[in-house]
């Protein structure tokens, strides 16, 4: 891998490179990353999910950037397509992020406004920290007794999460970055609401067609969030960019 911006580099240790970048978290909530990939024509999936875009660089850069969370935020639609489990953290960035003063691992919240989840699954069976459920107002007392039987809940909101106040309340919880993994429609959220300081696009040599989503949408009329280029790295074909509130 290389890095072409800011400076030229060859074989950066890209873990050190993504642990060393200022985050300052604004007044009120976390700093916000943003953290996905697409194909040349803006397909963010292949049948489904977005695995087939993806390469080594992809991972590394994913690897990366999940170090640095203190929690990694998903949809819980993202979730069952993916098969999320709990996060694999090296003993070496573990170690890294003791230093820092983070927990030794991430934890993962799954945004969900219907609790339409494996509440059995290893992603709140196994996980080595407590996972966190972001919901609204709609599922029932009884639901929400069993989904904290397995993880902390949050509710933010009414019909539809509020997100602004779940970020909130993620960083009354300690944490100073949450990283989004996704999918497009919570990315889209994030955008309407001006919530992402940090966005990380990685760009897969394919050329996809159909009708995949974009990396971001939403129900919300577009809008136009200016961000300034701070890193390129390129690993074969594929292109791993880190944009930044101006």
């Amino acid at each position: 891998m290389r890095q072409l911006l800011p400076d030229l580099l060859d074989h950066p240790d890209v873990a050190e490179l993504y642990a060393a970048d200022q985050r300052p978290s604004p007044v009120d909530r976390p700093w916000v990353i943003s953290n996905m990939i697409a194909s040349i024509d803006g397909a963010a999936a292949l049948d489904g999910v977005s695995g087939g875009l993806g390469g080594p660089g992809d991972k590394v850069v994913f690897s990366a950037l999940r170090s640095v969370a203190d929690i990694i935020v998903a949809a819980a639609g993202t979730v069952r397509a993916e098969g999320y489990r709990p996060p694999r953290t090296p003993e070496a960035q573990q170690a890294r992020r003791v230093a820092r003063g983070q927990q030794a691992v991430p934890r993962i919240a799954v945004v969900t406004g219907t609790l339409d989840l494996d509440l059995g699954g290893p992603l709140f069976g196994e996980s080595p920290t407590r996972p966190i459920v972001i919901t609204g107002t709609r599922p029932s007392p009884e639901q929400l007794a069993r989904a904290s039987e397995v993880a902390d809940v949050i509710v933010a909101g009414g019909d539809r999460v509020d997100l602004g106040d779940a970020l909130r309340r993620l960083g009354s919880l300690g944490a100073g970055v949450v990283l989004c993994e996704g999918g497009p429609s919570l990315n889209g959220q994030l955008v309407a609401h001006d919530l992402i300081d940090e966005c990380c696009v990685t760009i897969s040599p394919l050329l996809a067609g159909g009708d995949a989503a974009r990396i971001m949408h939403g129900v919300a009329p577009g809008v136009a969030r200016p961000m300034r280029l701070a890193r390129v790295l390129a690993e074969g074909d594929m292109l791993l960019l880190r944009y930044v509130r101006p």
